[in-house]
């Protein structure tokens, strides 16, 4: 997983609005101290998705970590899609979880 401070900033934000403020600090320590993230903040603004400019922070984000996927439900990101330079491969949450289910039951 890929974060920038703007990332995680965007969580917080959701976070609070649909949780409590504990349980959105305590979501977004585990995020920070998890082995898995990555957390780089990206030093140029690629501006990929028109339609909805602040989700931009995403792709850039992606992009600066070398993403293999950007994991969305978001139609907004068909943009990034279909952007040409840089190319983003984006899956939906449902295809995330199928491919994750996939690889685990491949596994010892």
């Amino acid at each position: 997983m890929c974060i920038s401070t703007e990332v995680l900033l965007e969580y917080e934000e959701i976070l609070r609005k649909k949780a409590s403020p504990l349980a959105a600090d305590l979501f977004l320590r585990v995020i920070v101290r998890s082995r898995n993230v990555i957390r780089k903040d990206p030093y140029y603004r690629l501006r990929v998705i028109n339609k909805d400019m602040d989700d931009n922070k995403f792709t850039d984000c992606a992009f600066a970590c070398q993403a293999d996927y950007i994991v969305t439900d978001d139609n907004h990101f068909q943009d990034a899609a279909n952007s040409w330079f840089p190319t983003f491969n984006v899956i939906s949450l449902d295809d995330f979880a199928k491919m994750m289910e996939h690889l685990y039951q491949k596994q010892p």
